[in-house]
């Protein structure tokens, strides 16, 4: 089952969601960041978007702060759901 970040009321009414998605073992650990049909992966250990498309500069900086904050709870739902990709293994299984 995936896991959701609860966001602030704005940043849902504008219709964005984070999730620690399913089948996503052997990616480098990351949340998905999702708003209608875009996905961006943000790197749990790089603290940092992964990909180049979509453009990040659509991104709420209120958004990523919410990340930011709250990044050992999903250091540890990642951990949890990927026990054999943990975020604190620098890609070694």
């Amino acid at each position: 089952m995936p896991y959701s970040l609860d966001l602030s009321d704005g940043l849902k009414k504008a219709g964005w969601k984070v999730k620690i998605r399913e089948k996503e073992r052997a990616e480098p650990p990351h949340v998905s960041v999702m708003k209608k049909q875009e996905t961006w992966r943000w790197g749990l250990r790089e603290q940092a978007f992964l990909d180049k498309k979509p453009p990040v500069r659509t991104v709420p900086k209120e958004l990523v702060e919410h990340l930011q904050t709250h990044l050992e709870t999903l250091i540890a739902e990642w951990d949890s759901k990927y026990p054999h990709n943990p975020v604190n293994s620098e890609g070694e299984k």
